[in-house]
């Protein structure tokens, strides 16, 4: 089994990356754990202050349980997945059952920023981005697929998005195997990425 773990900022092109990456290898060899799927449970607060979480802290997200799930991915055991909800910025009560693959991926924003997670990582890839483009990204997808206006959106990128970035992810890049500059655009990098990952798979003979 390999654990690959897909880092970079907010809007870095980290999803399309990942989908390249399952697109390049074999049917039903992948599994993906999203970060975001672990962000903490928040039912117990008003909404209006579910909406003000920084989900750009670390101490959004319950690593202890993506630790957890991927530790028994690694023993050949099923998980239950979250599901979390921008729209009500809290968990869904259903879970995803997931079966262990040969190649596990885990994407998110702040995953190189616990230990105990880049420890069970076999490959750890950065996916970088120039800050303008990753704002247009931002802009986008919070306005489509999480019902914010964009003055809320520009409001939450200068208080928590890019203080955050420079605080905690731009830092864990140095945690990185690979470097993916210029987001999912970059079809060599992914290219060679996809290589190595194949290369990785025949070595443990998979």
């Amino acid at each position: 089994m390999l654990v690959i773990g897909i880092a970079g900022g907010t809007g870095s092109g980290k999803t399309t990356v990942v989908k390249k990456i399952v697109d390049c290898l074999p049917p039903g060899e992948v599994v993906v754990i999203p970060q975001d799927s672990y962000y903490r449970d928040s039912s117990h607060l008003p909404f209006d202050q579910r909406q003000e979480i920084n989900f750009d802290h670390p101490s959004a997200v319950e690593f202890e349980l993506l630790v957890s799930d991927v530790e028994k991915m690694k023993q050949g055991q099923a998980v239950h997945q979250p599901i979390y909800s921008y729209l009500n910025c809290t968990r869904e009560s259903e879970t995803i059952y997931i079966e262990p693959r040969h190649v596990i991926i885990v994407e998110g924003i702040l995953i190189f920023t616990n230990p105990e997670l880049r420890d069970l990582m076999d490959i750890k890839v950065f996916v970088d981005a120039d800050a303008d483009d990753r704002l247009g990204r931002v802009v986008r997808r919070d306005i489509v697929e999480r019902g914010r206006s964009v003055n809320k959106v520009l409001e939450r990128y200068e208080k928590t998005v890019k203080p955050m970035h420079l605080q905690f992810i731009e830092p864990s890049k140095r945690y990185a195997d690979i470097i993916v500059p210029q987001g999912g655009n970059n079809e060599v990098a992914i290219s060679i990425l996809t290589t190595i990952i194949e290369k990785t798979l025949r070595q443990h003979g998979f």
